[in-house]
């Protein structure tokens, strides 16, 4: 991609298989959220607050891959998978404590952990497509390609 996201290539976005299952996340989490609405969960309860980080969180995966992919270098897309990751692995961990505290049984849970795998699956896919010698030298040496070192200005 060339660094914006065109109306073009927006379609190609969504339509990427790792963005689709991201959308996927979204939208069961948003059940999720709807379920508990209706057995009415207290707003300033534990419990809500558990559902708007698991929220949020959904929210962010989507927004850093269209991130990653309309900045298309290396250290770029690299930042961004991480915040990705670090949000989907959030998501499993406060289902966790999500269902420690259900109300009543329910399946969002499992589905949402089910899917998280399956995106985990796509996650992987999608890191290989990365061109690691597109890069701008990350001078705080955390997403350079592999063997360049952050005082190899040069390269």
């Amino acid at each position: 991609m060339d660094g914006r996201i065109t109306s073009m290539n927006k379609d190609k976005l969504f339509q990427m298989p790792i963005m689709v299952k991201a959308m996927e996340i979204q939208e069961l989490v948003s059940a999720l959220r709807v379920f508990y609405e209706e057995a009415e969960v207290d707003e300033n309860s534990p419990l809500e607050m558990q559902l708007d980080m698991i929220h949020e969180n959904s929210l962010i995966i989507p927004a850093k891959i269209a991130g990653a992919e309309g900045g298309d270098i290396y250290d770029i897309r690299m930042e961004n998978a991480a915040i990705i990751r670090k949000a989907a692995r959030e998501i499993s961990v406060t289902l966790g404590y999500l269902d420690l505290g259900r109300l009543e049984e329910n399946e969002y849970t499992d589905l949402i952990r089910l899917e998280i795998e399956n995106f985990k699956v796509l996650f992987r896919e999608w890191l290989k497509t990365f061109d690691p010698w597109n890069y701008v030298l990350d001078d705080w040496g955390l997403f350079n390609p592999p063997g360049i070192d952050y005082e190899d200005e040069d390269e």
